[in-house]
Formats: structure tokens, sequence, C-alpha cells
């Protein structure tokens, strides 16, 4: 399937939606959104991250920032922190640069500001910004990388199958939901007491998400 323009959704939020489907639909259909300590440090080590206009040349190798892309199959479209330009003797799988001559092997990396998790949600996103880089440019990339601040160590990320295809069943769910206009209803766990969305989700009180049910409520309808 492709995705028109108008239903393109935030990459980003991709890394929201495998952490809690709930998390992701009161951030991207209801709209509500709040900080909280680590989303703040995570703004501030991103500022610098994302400049678009910061280039970086360490050897042979250019790091490019902020950098836009999209993808129709997967309906999405963000921003990579940064992509590194590695020089290659040939043209296959590389791209042309308008301020660098030769050609180059994108390897994307993605900035995190805590330490590595122990599910996939950091690396959906990473993979979803290298399917958007082979689809804009008709290349295929095998790997690229996560860098946590917290411990200062860059994780290399095999791009193989079972990890495209969880990126795209995880694309498609966010759609779905998106569409629906209706928010997942909370399923608690451990992570929940760290979100910033916790007193606008309250996970432990709530019994249903929808418009209806609290407007019941309201009136004192019978709620079934």
């Amino acid at each position: 399937m492709m995705y028109d323009d108008d239903q393109m959704l935030m990459l980003s939020g991709i890394q929201h939606y495998m952490f809690c489907p709930r998390q992701w639909a009161l951030i991207h259909v209801e709209q509500q959104w709040a900080d909280n300590r680590l989303t703040a440090e995570g703004e501030i080590l991103h500022k610098n991250v994302d400049n678009s206009a910061y280039r970086q040349k360490n050897g042979d190798t250019i790091t490019l920032r902020g950098v836009h892309v999209a993808s129709h199959t997967l309906g999405l479209y963000g921003i990579c922190d940064a992509i590194e330009l590695l020089p290659s003797n040939t043209e296959e799988n590389t791209i042309t640069h308008p301020k660098y001559f030769g050609f180059w092997k994108p390897y994307p990396v993605e900035y995190k500001r805590g330490h590595q998790k122990p599910d996939e949600r950091d690396t959906v996103q990473l993979a979803a910004q290298v399917m958007c880089l082979e689809e804009m440019y008709g290349i295929q990339i095998s790997e690229a990388a996560l860098f946590y601040f917290e411990t200062h160590r860059r994780e290399v990320v095999a791009m193989d199958e079972p990890l495209r295809r969880l990126t795209c069943e995880l694309s498609e769910a966010m759609h779905k939901t998106f569409d629906s206009g209706i928010t997942p209803q909370a399923v608690p766990q451990r992570g929940c007491k760290n979100c910033s969305l916790f007193d606008i989700c309250s996970p432990v009180l709530t019994k249903k998400t929808t418009v209806a049910y609290y407007l019941k409520k309201s009136f004192n309808e019978e709620i079934a």
C-alpha cells in the first residue's frame, strides 16, 4: 500500500507506539503532551544533534545533521539525527551530494538520551529511517547505529528481515489506530511511572477510554 501525503504520520512516533499504543494515541490522535525531566533532557541533548546547518568531517567521513526523510510505503516522515556519508569506489548502493564530489554510502545514526532498551522500540525507529532512505534513493542499507548518551556507546544494528517486517507491522498498526480515532485502553506496565503522560493517561484508574464513556459518566447514565 502507498500512502498519500495527507496520510503521512510522524516517524518518531513508531517508538512510542511499540512502547505503548495508548501513549502514542494520546500524543498523535488526541494531541496531548506533557514534559517531564526525561523528555526535557532528551530535547536538550538533541538540540545540537538535529542542527541541519551543522556539517562535520572526520577523515573521509562527512556527517549530515537533521536530514528530512519520508516513505510513502510506510506512510511515515521525519528527521534523521545524523547520517554519516562513507566514501565508496563504486556507485552501488550509494548517493551523491551536491557539495561533495564522489559516491557516498549513507549510514544513519540515531541519538538516544538513555541506554539500550530491552525491546526493539529504538531499533524500529532506526529501521524506519533506513527504509525511508532506501525508498528515496533506490538503495539498500545493511546496517545503522544507535548512540546512547548515558553510556556513550554506539550500538550497531543490522537491518535484517525480522526487524524490517516488525517496522512495517507497526507502521500499519499506527495508521489503523489513527484512522479509527480510538485511543487504546491502558495496559499498566513498569515504564508507566516514567511516562510524561502518566497523569493524563491515569492507567490505574482508566476503565474505558472513549468519549462516550466520559459523557455517560458526566450525565449519570448507566455504564455498561
